[in-house]
């Protein structure tokens, strides 16, 4: 049994314990909030889906940004689901929408409802090509992501080496090539695709 004194001593401990929670409360709740955010991928990219609600994220093309651009090699292999190989030389005449992701990437996680929304908007036209080159390990994973969320955007694997002019490593990464294969947007890190600015831009574009 428990003497007074050492009951005493449990309650004092316990009082100290539940006083320093309250008076750090908030501090406790971003650290519970961080590591959450550096454990899963979904809690992560939830956080930064909220942060393009904001439209500080909306992507924009800008037409003379990459006027003076060497644009020399900017042409790749990729591969489909049947693993038939093209190369982008072969959509000369399109726009070409260009998306490094994979399914373990938070912003890319972030990111993906806009693209699958943009590509809903203009699957059906021919003169704009969806690329969206998936660089996870094993594909199946890749396509267990894209059930589950219920996307239809097809994807794609690169084949060889892909010019640094286009991706140098870093996801997501987007490019839109014009019709005739110059670069016409670039873009490293997360982004809202969704817009009626860039939906715009992209018709724009279809249109030269």
């Amino acid at each position: 049994m428990f003497n007074n004194k050492e009951i005493s001593t449990e309650k004092s401990s316990a009082n100290k314990f539940w006083q320093f929670v309250r008076k750090n409360a908030f501090s406790i709740l971003m650290g519970i909030i961080a590591l959450t955010m550096l454990i899963s991928p979904g809690a992560k990219s939830m956080v930064l889906r909220q942060l393009m609600l904001t439209g500080l994220f909306n992507a924009s093309i800008d037409q003379k940004s990459f006027d003076a651009t060497d644009q020399s090699i900017v042409d790749f292999d990729f591969e489909d689901d049947k693993g038939r190989i093209q190369n982008t030389s072969s959509l000369r005449g399109k726009v070409v929408f260009i998306n490094f992701w994979a399914s373990w990437c938070p912003p890319c996680r972030a990111e993906f409802p806009s693209i699958e929304k943009l590509y809903a908007n203009f699957k059906e036209h021919p003169a704009i090509f969806f690329l969206t080159i998936n660089e996870d390990k094993d594909l199946a994973t890749a396509y267990t992501y894209l059930k589950r969320e219920k996307y239809s955007i097809p994807i794609y694997r690169a084949k060889g080496n892909v010019p640094a002019s286009i991706y140098a490593g870093t996801l997501p990464t987007t490019v839109v090539l014009d019709k005739n294969g110059k670069i016409r947007f670039h873009h490293t890190g997360f982004a809202n695709y969704a817009s009626d600015k860039f939906n715009k831009q992209l018709e724009e574009l279809i249109q030269e």
